[in-house]
């Protein structure tokens, strides 16, 4: 190989069996906008909650936003090595995500709870989706890296609820 021999990352294209694999990245990018909207909430949610439990609530959604925010640049970077662009901008994240926005002045601490469980439930419904696409299409590495997620997110989910129950 010369110095001026460059490796193309690996694109997806037609694939022997006839199957268009972009969809991995488009749904990939999808889930990150997703992400972020959910990171974005919880930083929210951590900023303005208050009442007998903020310590302990104040501490776990940071903790929860930090791993949200570890897996975002994960996920972007899978997305690249499949050859594809991703999100660039907050009007990306607004036009594809579908988990909602919480711009309410004031919520009530359970209220922020329920509503972050109900994300991360959903967020680990999308992932298990999205694995299912990557074993039909043999994308075994994002495969592998979601299993990871979903796990990640059904821990969020369990803490919220448990929390929950407590308040």
């Amino acid at each position: 190989m010369t110095a001026h021999t460059q490796i193309e990352p690996a694109r997806y294209r037609e694939d022997p069996r006839g199957e268009n694999r972009a969809d991995i990245p488009a749904a990939l990018t999808a889930l990150l906008a997703d992400m972020f909207a959910v990171y974005l909430k919880t930083k929210n949610f951590h900023w303005h909650v208050s009442g007998p439990h903020f310590r302990d609530y104040h501490l776990l959604l940071d903790e929860q936003a930090t791993q949200i925010l570890a897996t975002t640049d994960t996920i972007a970077e899978r997305v690249r090595k499949l050859g594809a662009l991703t999100i660039k901008s907050i009007g990306d994240i607004s036009r594809l995500q579908h988990i909602e926005d919480n711009d309410a002045d004031e919520v009530a601490a359970p209220d922020m709870l329920r509503e972050l469980l109900q994300d991360n439930q959903r967020l680990a419904d999308q992932m298990m989706k999205l694995h299912t696409l990557c074993d039909e299409q043999g994308d075994v590495a994002s495969a592998s890296l979601i299993e990871m997620w979903i796990d990640e997110a059904q821990g969020r989910a369990w803490f919220l609820l448990e929390a929950v129950q407590l308040g």
